[in-house]
């Protein structure tokens, strides 16, 4: 897998809306409980039950989504002893949550460092250049809408899961669909791993074609003996949902200026 470092297609604009979001997912995630780290000394099992209270309020989860089946016990963040041993105390909800918003409030939770750093890292490349196509408003609603798509269509597919769906992949998967539609010639650097990391200037119907394909090959089942729990039918629903969004502007967008220096090798590294 390719790893994308940056992309030649300047912007007329500063991305005011993409800086905004990488901001917030990041803030979300360093109030997340048990995940960035505690100051108070909490115990392991002490944070892994003030997180699983947490997913199961603020995530979103495809039975709820597609039946409205409201789970009747949640976790309450409390440590108790039972039969088999200390666990996470369950109770009746003391909130009313709405499966529709929790879509939105799912976009801006993550489940590790690197879960974050991944999906933040993809939307700082390409997010800036489909802000300055659409504007910093209709950016925002193209986001939200492409997370949705994501997240509905996810749970479509997996409608008996009670697995809670975390991360803001599946909306940065619309802008990278976005960007395949509007900039196919773009040129983006990548970092290849071949014994050490090469980096190489592919243009951005490979990479992101690329990336398209392993997605839907892990969504299908194939190849996944390691892909953990990974939403991949999200991201090809995202992905799909940009590209279908941003269709009607490919015809108005100005190509990318074209790079004239090697693709790879040293010389590669001038102009970064």
């Amino acid at each position: 897998m390719v790893i994308p470092v940056h992309d030649v297609n300047p912007v007329r604009s500063t991305p005011y809306v993409t800086y905004a979001l990488i901001a917030a997912n990041v803030l979300v995630f360093l109030y997340t409980p048990g995940l960035a780290g505690s100051v108070a000394g909490d115990s392991g099992l002490s944070q892994l039950c003030h997180l699983q209270a947490f997913l199961d309020h603020y995530a979103a989860v495809p039975q709820e989504l597609i039946h409205h089946q409201m789970p009747r016990l949640v976790p309450t963040g409390e440590v108790g002893a039972g039969a088999h041993g200390p666990g996470c105390l369950v109770s009746a909800p003391d909130y009313d949550k709405s499966p529709p918003l929790s879509v939105l409030t799912a976009m801006f939770l993550h489940g590790s460092w690197l879960h974050l750093l991944g999906n933040m890292l993809f939307l700082l490349i390409f997010g800036n250049n489909i802000e300055d196509r659409l504007g910093h408003v209709r950016f925002t609603l193209f986001y939200v809408a492409c997370g949705y798509a994501a997240g509905y269509g996810f749970a479509l597919l997996n409608d008996s899961s009670s697995d809670p769906l975390l991360g803001a992949s599946g909306a940065i998967a619309g802008v990278l669909g976005a960007y395949l539609v509007l900039y196919p010639r773009a040129r983006v650097w990548v970092l290849v791993p071949f014994l050490v990391f090469l980096p190489l200037r592919l243009p951005a119907w490979l990479v992101l074609g690329f990336w398209f394909a392993l997605q839907a090959v892990y969504s299908s089942g194939g190849g996944v003996s390691a892909a953990g729990t990974v939403a991949y039918e999200a991201h090809v629903a995202g992905f799909l949902a940009g590209m279908l969004l941003a269709w009607p502007l490919r015809r108005g967008t100005p190509p990318p200026p074209e790079p004239r220096s090697l693709l790879w090798g040293r010389q590669a590294r001038h102009g970064w």
